[in-house]
This record gives structure tokens, sequence and C-alpha cells, in this order.
């Protein structure tokens, strides 16, 4: 018989993630996961490149009037991101047009 109580999916996985030896690349990888939902379609297609540079989201762009678009608003992208997975993993976001 189990006596102790059944936990949360969340928490447990709150729990193992903090655990979790390579928690920064997993939580890295959650915030790229999110990216679309985050950011809406219109962006996501634009989008043709998103990684990491430390703590910096690297978004590449095909010109200039979307890198504009998406710096203006990247604080609230920066804040729904990190909302998101429930950690602050993006400190920075740069913007890049090819």
């Amino acid at each position: 018989m189990r006596l102790d109580k059944p936990k949360l999916l969340s928490d447990a996985l709150k729990q193992f993630l903090d655990r979790y030896p390579h928690q920064k690349k997993l939580r890295q990888g959650m915030v790229r996961a999110q990216w679309a939902e985050v950011v809406g379609p219109k962006i996501a297609e634009q989008t043709k490149e998103i990684y990491f540079q430390g703590n910096t989201l690297v978004c590449i762009v095909p010109n200039a009037v979307w890198r504009h678009e998406i710096n203006a608003n990247r604080f609230q992208i920066m804040q729904r991101l990190n909302e998101a997975i429930d950690h602050k993993v993006v400190h920075e976001l740069r913007v890049s047009a090819y």
C-alpha cells in the first residue's frame, strides 16, 4: 500500500528538470518549440532560423521589414517565451536579416 500522495504531472516534471544535468539545453529546446505558438503564424512563417548564443535567442528573418517588426516586439516576445516554459531562459532577443 502506498502512503505518499500522488503528485501533479507538472510538479513532477518541474522537479525532474531541476535535477536534470542538461536542464539549460532542454529549456532552450522548449523555448524553440514554443516559438511559433508565442509569435503567431505570420512571424513563425518568416523565421528562417532560431538558435541560442549563450542566453541570447537569435532569430534570422528574410528582410529588414520583418527584423523591425520582431525587434519592436522583442521584450513582449521574450517575456511570453519565458512564461511559456515557466523559467527565465531568454535574456535577450537578437533579430538579424539576411
